[in-house]
């Protein structure tokens, strides 16, 4: 499963970038596009705004054919305080972007990619495995107000 996670998240993450190069972070000294995996990163008490955060919710296998086939479930979660130099008064525009670069990057084509075993060790490249990594079209939930942010 953590190929297929790694595949995802990188596409994802590239997609992002492309898009948008000024989505980006500052993670442990680290200035990297916009686009973490809870999973990965160390507890922090903040949530990053601005940024893609990825949490893998739910797992399910099929083995009632030929090849097992596993569906995840991947829940994007991003907020925004808005722009301080607005005093936070665009903050409905800044979900709204971050909305589009999501739904941009998920419906661009194609809608599948090879799934990769990043985790080959230190100086060994990436090996390309003989499967996929698919995914649907975005689903968005209702936009929760938190005090002065949006999620």
């Amino acid at each position: 499963m953590i190929s297929a996670k790694d595949t995802f998240y990188l596409m994802l993450r590239d997609r992002i970038a492309a898009l948008n190069p000024a989505r980006t972070m500052g993670l442990r000294g680290v200035i990297r596009p916009g686009v973490l995996v809870e999973e990965n990163e160390l507890v922090t008490a903040d949530i990053v705004p601005n940024v893609f955060r990825l949490r893998w919710t739910a797992l399910q296998i099929n083995v009632q054919s030929t090849l097992s086939l596993a569906t995840m479930t991947c829940e994007i979660r991003y907020t925004t305080d808005g722009d301080a130099g607005n005093g936070g008064m665009d903050r409905g525009r800044l979900l709204a972007q971050m909305d589009a670069e999501l739904s941009s990057a998920l419906r661009a084509t194609p809608h599948h990619i090879v799934k990769t075993n990043y985790a080959t060790g230190f100086g060994v490249a990436p090996i390309a495995m003989a499967t996929h990594v698919f995914w649907s079209d975005v689903a968005f939930s209702p936009t929760v107000v938190a005090e002065e942010r949006l999620e």
